[in-house]
Formats: structure tokens, C-alpha cells, sequence
């Protein structure tokens, strides 16, 4: 069971994203600091969705991949969003981000996946 350097950029920058997204909604909006992490936060996110197209399955994309996409127009979209001022929009592009985020997080958990399999073994739970 091996991680490729493309896997392991994924793993990290989404880990990061996680970290980063989770403070985020800690913060004041509109901040100097919101929106300095909001940049760090986006940029990890399209690091994130942009290696995943990297990591194939028998060579083959998967319907996972199209996660990765959403995550790319959802990204554009709260950008525009924001500049925009539209920030309704803006929150509702983010948060739907972050959410794919965790549940795709979550779904790699799962047993028979690679990290699923390092997790629930180092914590002797299979």
C-alpha cells in the first residue's frame, strides 16, 4: 500500500483546508485576517482539487472526480462572488466547499481505502 508524492500533496493540502476552513468560521468576517486565510484556504483547496486528477484508478478518472470540479467552480464562484459584495452567494459557494470537503474527507475513511485502512489499523480498531 504505497502514497505517491501526488497523493501525498492531496492529503496534506486538504488536511491543511480542513484546519484552515474549520478556523475560518471562528473568525470575524470581513477581517484582514478573513481574508488573508480565505486566500490561504482557497489556494489549498485548488492545490487539493487540482491533484486529485492526478490520482487515478486503473488509469481511469472516477464519478470522484467530479467532486474535484465542483470544488474548482465553487471556488470561481465564491470568488466572483465576493468581489461581487454578493456575499450571500459568497458564504453559500464557501460553505458548500468545505462541506464536500469534510464528506469526501470522511468517505476516505472508509474500509477497503488506502488511508482508511492506515487509520483504523494504527488505532487497532480492525
Amino acid at each position: 500500500m504505497s502514497f505517491t508524492p501526488v497523493i501525498l500533496i492531496h492529503l496534506a493540502t486538504a488536511l491543511a483546508a480542513v484546519v484552515v476552513g474549520a478556523a475560518m468560521f471562528l473568525f470575524r468576517k470581513g477581517t484582514p485576517l478573513h481574508r488573508i486565510s480565505g486566500r490561504v484556504w482557497l489556494l489549498l483547496m485548488a492545490i487539493t482539487a487540482l491533484a486529485s486528477f492526478g490520482i487515478r484508478h486503473n488509469g481511469s478518472f472516477s464519478w470522484i472526480h467530479l467532486l474535484s470540479l465542483m470544488t474548482l467552480y465553487s471556488l470561481f464562484q465564491a470568488v466572483r462572488s465576493i468581489r461581487g459584495r454578493d456575499i450571500v452567494s459568497h458564504r453559500r459557494f464557501v460553505t458548500g466547499a468545505y462541506g464536500g470537503l469534510v464528506i469526501a474527507g470522511l468517505f476516505t475513511l472508509a474500509p477497503g481505502r488506502r488511508l482508511g485502512y492506515l487509520v483504523w489499523h494504527a488505532f487497532h480498531l480492525v
